[in-house]
């Protein structure tokens, strides 16, 4: 069988399985459905690049990056099954091996030319405070609002230039190419989140280029990248162990092995902490997670005639949190932050996780184009087990009017109440995504310009079981006892679903000093949602109700860059921002216009400055109920905010002192300054909003946010120095001062971290968070003031081999 015929009838093959799966049911299922995605391909020049050392200083002073680093007499000749001699055709195994086409940003230089706000964490960078909390990673990438909600960062609440932060879900996050929340087109949110400590880098994209990732393309895109495996003819292992305060354990270990054709890779994460909140009676607060991986490869030889690599990852996660919504009353916040009253005594969440992905990544050996297909399959289920109302009331409403519910405060902080006062809602869910992304890239030259066309498909569909009662107690003695226990989906009995089909057509487009990115995107989104009687567990009546979309999208992008001189590169894009309404909800799509322009500049001690200012002109906003938002809306229901402007500036200085000794001193700072405003007056339900009039400004986004980072590096030893700060920040739409009770505190935070080199292999390792225990209100929703995490200290060991 030819590798053509071989193509025809695997792509047949899978696609023939999509009848396996049904949109009627969202039971996880372990069948394989099928319809291809997207990637990209890059010309074999710039396969090339990846294996190259870290890029020098030039004598112009500028960073190879800037420069034609990837021009075409690196190779020596343009094909990869012939010409180069065997050492070099080993170096472009290698190479295509490390370039995977389902990334963001596909390899980390592109970053600097990308026309747009595009950021790379790399591994060296995360292993500085060898953080677990993504947030406190992300912190360090202007343009990102970040509102913490039980200092772990286990469920990050992330926004982009006013996309809105809960629940992450206003803009796309993915885990090697694959969108990652449990329904990211039923219900985006993102209650699974990637394991911080199972990263091997990150990369960030907002602007025109993120118009390949879609379809919620306001903001930008994440992209978590996970540990690779190893190069061909190679082997190693890595081991991690801290503790620290609080009965805190964390652990990581992988090891990896690549013989020339086939490569395997294993992973584990173990984290625990009995928490660092105090519940009122005593108890754990903290949490448990358990994280595996695995990951397969196959590579044809080195010169075969059409090069191929097969991948399989295999992941579980399962994550234990005695965690709640429920906050504090500022009075007792006062008295004491880290309190918990008694009635979050038998709040929590189990969470369980599966991730499979299947891809293929081929290139002939005398042509540039590339082409690839991703299937993929991700089964979620969560229990969060937490209090819901007291005496009627629910639990937001009492802790921001404390004086109207006297006697529902005082059962919440542990004093006697009759039967059934306290009622705790299992919020079940299941949920699975799947689908097919695949992509072709075709660079070529014509006439003048060079040109690197990527055209790519995904279909997805994905699905949300809410399966939801309640249990009644009474609090005797500061303890919980049950009353009365709920039936199942008493309380939520309905279906989401979501299924997509995703095209889009992006040309990078090089032009002597000029580079142009043109992107288009369509969207074809079938949206419902059946809701079924709460007497009904089995289903057997049917809906009730069921609601229906049929949308279809187009989203355009146009960036370009322009290489003024060596050392500065200036950049514009326009595009169209987009994200679809949730099934059945009623509202409005909410799009916008985007605007960005600005510049990069680089020299060769060090120094480094990224400036860009954004416009986002919302044509409508809006805004969804979940449980975490507050409020006493439906769950799901989603508003319109009308006309809104945000715009800012991102900036980025780097600078490395005494960068030609022994002994080295880098500083970054990474700024963002933002304003927002609804530009017309109305009244909603929405309880983040309220009653808006025109100008009043978006919850949740500080005016004023920067991260200042130094380390002080020597031969064997290093020390960092991470300052974080925000500004105060309004909880409710408005405008001027922010009253009393709505809003959180500005903050400026200071990490610390150092280690030591014993050996080849061995590092020791710590890190001390919040170094001067500052205490200040992180949020107050879903339900009263929440504390930002207090000083902690973690230390422990790495070991490589």
């Amino acid at each position: 069988m030819s590798h053509g015929q071989l193509l025809a009838f695997t792509v047949s093959t899978l696609l023939g399985m999509g009848s396996a799966w049904s949109t009627d049911s969202p039971e996880p299922d372990r069948e394989w459905s099928a319809s291809p995605a997207v990637m990209a391909a890059t010309s074999l020049r710039d396969a090339v690049a990846v294996d190259q050392p870290d890029a020098e200083v030039g004598e112009t002073g500028i960073d190879s990056s800037f420069s034609d680093a990837h021009s075409s007499d690196i190779m020596g000749t343009d094909s990869m099954g012939s010409g180069p001699p065997d050492s070099d055709r080993v170096k472009l195994q290698v190479a295509m091996l490390a370039l995977d086409r389902f990334t963001v940003l596909g390899e980390p230089e592109r970053a600097e030319k990308t026309p747009g706000s595009a950021y790379y964490i790399d591994k060296e960078e995360l292993e500085r405070m060898e953080y677990a909390d993504a947030l406190r990673v992300l912190r360090g990438v202007p343009g990102l609002y970040i509102q913490e909600e039980e200092g772990y960062g286990l469920r990050p609440n992330i926004g982009i230039r006013g996309s809105g932060l809960d629940r992450s879900a206003r803009i796309l996050l993915m885990e090697d190419g694959v969108m990652i929340a449990p329904a990211p087109s039923a219900a985006p949110s993102a209650y699974y989140f990637p394991t911080m400590q199972r990263m091997f880098g990150v990369e960030v994209l907002k602007g025109p280029a993120a118009i390949k990732q879609g379809p919620r393309t306001t903001g930008g895109a994440i992209n978590f990248l996970s540990t690779p495996l190893p190069e061909p003819a190679s082997a190693a292992g890595n081991v991690l162990f801290l503790a620290g305060d609080n009965s805190t354990f964390q652990g990581w270990a992988n090891y990896g092995y690549a013989g020339d054709q086939f490569a395997i890779l294993g992973e584990i994460v173990k984290q625990n902490t009995s928490g660092f909140k105090e519940l009122d009676g005593g108890g754990d607060t903290g949490y448990d997670l358990d994280d595996g991986m695995l990951k397969l490869r196959w590579n044809s030889k080195p010169g075969a005639g059409f090069e191929n690599i097969f991948e399989f990852k295999l992941g579980h996660t399962k994550q234990v949190g005695n965690e709640t919504y429920l906050g504090l009353t500022d009075e007792d916040f006062n008295a004491n932050h880290l309190r918990r009253y008694s009635a979050s005594q038998l709040d929590e969440i189990v969470t369980d996780h599966d991730l499979y992905q299947l891809s293929w990544q081929g290139r002939p050996a005398n042509a540039d184009w590339d082409v690839g297909i991703k299937l993929y399959r991700t089964d979620f289920y969560r229990n969060w087990y937490k209090l819901q109302s007291v005496g009627g009331a629910g639990i937001g409403t009492i802790l921001a009017n404390p004086d109207d519910f006297e006697d529902e405060l005082a059962w919440i902080r542990g004093e006697d109440s009759p039967d059934g006062m306290l009622s705790i809602r299992a919020n079940k869910r299941e949920y699975y995504g799947q689908g097919l992304q695949s992509f072709v890239g075709i660079p070529f030259v014509w006439g003048s310009t060079e040109h690197n066309l990527e055209l790519g498909f995904r279909y997805h569909r994905d699905a949300e079981d809410r399966f939801q009662h309640e249990d009644d107690f009474r609090m005797e003695n500061g303890t919980l006892v049950l009353t009365t226990s709920g039936l199942p989906g008493s309380q939520s009995n309905r279906v989401s679903t979501g299924e997509t089909h995703s095209f889009y057509a992006e040309d990078v487009i090089d032009i002597g000093d000029w580079s142009i990115t043109a992107g288009l995107r369509f969207e074809n989104m079938d949206l419902e949602r059946r809701d079924y009687s709460t007497a009904d567990p089995d289903r057997s009546e049917g809906p009730t109700q069921a609601r229906s979309d049929d949308l279809d999208v187009t989203i355009p992008g146009l960036g370009m860059t322009w290489q003024a001189s060596p050392r500065w590169l200036l950049l514009a894009g326009l595009f169209k921002g987009y994200n679809p309404p949730a099934p059945g909800s009623g509202a409005k799509e909410e799009e916008s216009t985007n605007l960005e322009i600005g510049a990069r500049y680089r020299t060769g001690n060090g120094s480094s400055m990224d400036a860009i200012f954004f416009f986002n002109d919302y044509e409508n906003l809006v805004g969804t109920c979940t449980a975490s938002t507050g409020g006493d809306c439906e769950i799901g229901d989603q508003f319109d905010g009308g006309e809104v402007e945000v715009y800012g500036l991102e900036l980025v200085l780097a600078h490395q002192f005494l960068s030609r000794r022994s002994v080295q001193l880098p500083v970054r700072l990474a700024y963002t300054w933002t304003q927002t405003g609804f530009q017309n007056s109305f009244e909603s339900d929405f309880d983040p909003w309220g009653d808006v009039v025109a100008g009043d400004e978006l919850p949740y986004i500080p005016e004023n946010q920067f991260q200042l980072s130094a380390g002080l590096t020597g031969m064997r030893w290093a020390a960092w120095v991470v300052g974080n700060y925000a500004d105060a920040t309004r909880t409710i739409a408005g405008s001027g001062a922010i009253p009393a009770g709505e809003g959180t505190d500005d903050f400026f935070v200071i990490d610390i971290s150092g280690e030591y080199q014993l050996n080849d292999r061995a590092q020791l390792f710590g890190r001390i968070d919040n170094l001067f225990d500052q205490e200040y209100i992180v949020a107050r929703r879903p339900a009263g003031a929440r504390p930002g995490k207090p000083r902690s200290f973690l230390a422990g060991v790495r070991v490589a081999f």
